[in-house]
């Protein structure tokens, strides 16, 4: 079948039109990276979700990888937080962006499990915008992976205070 003069130059302005198509959808990537990467350094995610060394400082190199600090949830246990990298093993790697994003602001995971309250969802982050949760989702998804397994869950304190 044969393309008329005017097919193959609407053909050939498509094709000459990919390449800045394909530029714009980087740069709009990169700039939910660069906003996500923002918003997860002003919301505190490395505070608990990251090891530190003897000093009290995030291991750079292992930041985002799971606490080693135990967080307190009153009558359940004591808990690590987990490792927020796209480790397939043990981070978030299969997670979907809008997994992310529908954990930061519901508190549900993609098994369906909601969030313990340590996590600030129900306070700091249901009220994010769609476009900044999707930023969060965005910037953590182009992390590198780091295979790191934070310990499981220990029984509570006995005598721990109420948690608010």
């Amino acid at each position: 079948m044969a393309m008329s003069c005017l097919q193959r130059v609407g053909v050939i302005a498509f094709l000459m039109a990919l390449p800045a198509a394909a530029a714009a959808a980087r740069a709009d990537t990169q700039e939910l990276e660069q906003r996500g990467a923002y918003l997860v350094q002003i919301t505190g995610c490395a505070g608990c979700h990251s090891p530190r060394d003897s000093e009290g400082e995030i291991i750079a190199d292992k930041r985002l990888t799971g606490g080693d600090r135990a967080l307190p949830v009153t009558d359940i246990g004591r808990f690590y937080p987990p490792n927020i990298t796209p480790d397939e093993e043990t981070g978030i790697g299969d997670w979907s962006a809008e997994d992310i994003v529908k954990a930061l602001k519901s508190g549900e995971t993609p098994l369906g499990r909601v969030l313990l309250p340590a996590m600030p969802w129900r306070t700091q982050f249901k009220d994010l915008t769609q476009d900044d949760a999707l930023a969060i989702a965005t910037y953590l998804k182009s992390l590198p992976p780091v295979r790191h397994r934070t310990p499981a869950p220990l029984a509570p304190l006995k005598g721990s205070a109420p948690q608010p």
